[in-house]
């Protein structure tokens, strides 16, 4: 079974604790991670974009100007395409971008983003995100004692966690999130992962098959 350091805010080493092998030293499934990234960000899509078509756009009760004599082109309508204010043509409309992905598929993309994550190197246990104060500095300092920078926390929902959701805050690149939101984006675009130990039996505990 996999085992990990845990380390306090000091980068003292507390102890070591074992990983399930499943979710943190599983078989990394590219395809699989590369899916769940394409479905969430296509799901963040609002598809309201919209344009006025002829029949949406004001005016245009009668024809612009008589059918004969005048050596134009006939025109019915002056909310046509071609005239000023007129509707626009093959302009987009709304539409949903939604995709969905089963929850089976979606727990594997999950642990393999983790595995993968995990033999990178770039995960870190903590053993309690405690400062002891509200203090952007404090806590920018623990980032630079771990040498880490653009760095997902992933944190324990049932654990008061206060003092670093707003001492992380102002804090560049740096994101915070509770362990039952925990999503492959985020995973994959930060480049370390630093989770508590709580958060860590709480995601084993959401992504066991």
């Amino acid at each position: 079974m996999a085992t990990i350091a845990v380390y306090d805010l000091d980068r003292k080493k507390v102890s070591d604790i074992e990983l399930n092998d499943e979710i943190f030293n599983g078989e990394v499934k590219e395809y699989l991670i590369h899916e769940a990234v394409k479905i969430q960000l296509a799901n963040r899509r609002a598809g309201t974009v919209a344009t006025k078509n002829r029949s949406e756009v004001s005016g245009g009760g009668k024809k612009p100007f008589r059918q004969k004599g005048t050596g134009n082109a006939r025109q019915g309508c002056s909310r046509a395409p071609q005239y000023p204010g007129g509707g626009v043509a093959f302009g987009p409309q709304p539409k949903t971008y939604n995709l969905s992905m089963n929850k089976k598929a979606r727990k594997a993309a999950l642990r393999s983003a983790l595995s993968l994550v995990y033999k990178d190197n770039r995960l870190t246990v903590m053993d309690s995100y405690k400062l002891g104060e509200i203090s952007t500095k404090s806590f920018a300092s623990v980032l630079n004692r771990f040498e880490l920078t653009k760095a997902l926390l992933v944190v324990d929902g049932d654990v008061d966690n206060r003092e670093i959701l707003l001492s992380a805050r102002n804090i560049k690149d740096i994101k915070i999130l509770h362990a039952e939101g925990l999503n492959i984006f985020d995973i994959m675009k930060y480049k370390n992962v630093i989770l508590s130990r709580e958060a860590v039996a709480k995601v084993e505990g959401a992504l066991q098959s």
